[in-house]
């Protein structure tokens, strides 16, 4: 057995210098920074029922991080991210296509941006990635998400977008249903400070 240095350690037949513990401690640190927390919650209704949920937070950063890759969408937030591209470039049709009900969500997307000029419509949905703004919440029922927003505009604003999940893909959530119902009654408990922030 060779003979250790003051700055080395030994775990079994591997030598561990300052260096090697220093990188290891740092990315287990980095790991976790970048890691989500879930748990399972419930909101008592008034009157009476409760809807029970899953919240799931992201980094401070994830609404703004480049993906290393294609962005595809394989989770309610990248489906969000590539939903807000299209939408802040003003490219409806792409962004309908991320719809489960496509020619429903061109028509609302048509007649707004219509309604408010091609600019603002563009400038709406590109916030989303503004640093100032945040996402404070991914709350899932079964295979449906909310993403829940903090939009920093003038007062704060809090906002939500649907998703479902279909065959591997997250798409826009369109069609009413029991779990969508259930989530906006999430959001609405958000918004009137009935649920932390």
């Amino acid at each position: 057995m060779q003979p250790v240095s003051f700055f080395e350690s030994r775990v079994g037949n591997v030598v561990l210098t300052p260096f090697f513990v220093t990188f290891a401690a740092w990315l287990f640190v980095a790991g976790t920074l970048h890691a989500q927390t879930e748990e399972s919650r419930t909101l008592e209704l008034e009157g009476s029922g409760s809807v029970t949920y899953t919240l799931r937070t992201h980094p401070a950063n994830a609404h703004t991080a480049r993906p290393t890759g294609d962005l595809a969408p394989t989770s309610a937030l990248d489906a969000a991210k590539l939903l807000n591209l299209h939408l802040s470039a003003g490219d409806i049709e792409e962004a309908a296509l991320l719809s489960n009900a496509p020619r429903r969500r061109f028509e609302v997307l048509r007649d707004y941006r219509e309604s408010v000029g091609e600019e603002e419509f563009k400038r709406v949905f590109a916030q989303y990635f503004f640093p100032e703004n945040r996402l404070l919440a991914e709350i899932s029922i079964g295979n449906h998400r909310l993403l829940i927003w903090d939009l920093k505009e003038g007062a704060t604003r809090i906002a939500g977008q649907y998703f479902v999940e279909v065959d591997g893909r997250y798409l826009v959530d369109d069609v009413p249903n029991d779990e969508r119902t259930s989530l906006r009654w999430v959001l609405e408990a958000y918004r009137s400070g009935k649920l932390p922030r």
